[in-house]
């Protein structure tokens, strides 16, 4: 490689869009302060997801019922819950057999500000998370708010939040899933953490995403 090739490197990177789940730093004040990409908004009636192999935002499905999300939801660059989230939540849980859902961290985005379309990266602060089990599958969930948001960014730890809007966050990802009418549950939330344990499984997918895929990337 000559000595051109770091210049040749950031001129290419100019030319085309980044992926936004490799190709996009996670932020040099992880995991306290991240950048996350914004999926789905509050106001869309149809669930946007990423896809994962071309990088472009792809509709999932039509939202069938009137569950909407009441905060931005996306993804943390970088991630993977792999092994080291399964385990964590297993040690958590006392459950067996938990594995990661094999996605990068989902994070949900409180803002006092509207914001209308997704495929956009925010700065955001954890402050907590939900444990949430799909099946036998960890895919806990980072709760954050916009970082210098002229509300939310009072907040220290998931403790400040009040509970109603906690409780509207909860029912959201109890039934977003479900069939109206359904008795049973496809998702379980078995703990609400604070700040600190968020940290630590922001930390762990890192270690997760390098270990799947390592030399990818230099972070």
């Amino acid at each position: 490689m000559n000595d051109h090739s770091e210049p040749a490197w950031k001129l290419f990177g100019q030319f085309f869009q980044a992926h936004p789940w490799h190709g996009i730093p996670v932020g040099k004040n992880a995991p306290e302060i991240v950048n996350a990409y914004i999926e789905i908004v509050p106001t869309d009636t149809v669930k946007y997801e990423l896809d994962k192999q071309t990088g472009l935002l792809k509709i999932d499905r039509p939202q069938k019922f009137s569950s909407m999300p009441p905060m931005l939801y996306g993804l943390i660059p970088r991630t993977f819950c792999g092994k080291r989230i399964g385990d964590f939540c297993t040690e958590k849980t006392g459950r067996k057999n938990v594995v990661g859902d094999g996605d990068p961290l989902d994070i949900c985005i409180l803002t006092e500000r509207p914001i209308s379309h997704g495929n956009i990266i925010v700065t955001a602060v954890s402050i907590g998370g939900f444990r949430m089990i799909d099946g036998n599958e960890a895919d806990d969930k980072i709760i954050a708010y916009l970082k210098n948001d002229p509300i939310f960014s009072q907040w220290k730890d998931i403790s400040d939040m009040p509970e109603a809007l906690l409780e509207r966050l909860r029912h959201y990802f109890l039934t977003y899933k479900d069939i109206p009418g359904s008795v049973e549950h496809n998702t379980e939330i078995t703990h609400v953490y604070g700040r600190e344990e968020a940290l630590e499984i922001i930390r762990l997918s890192f270690e997760d995403y390098n270990e799947k895929f390592a030399g990818l990337w230099v972070r």
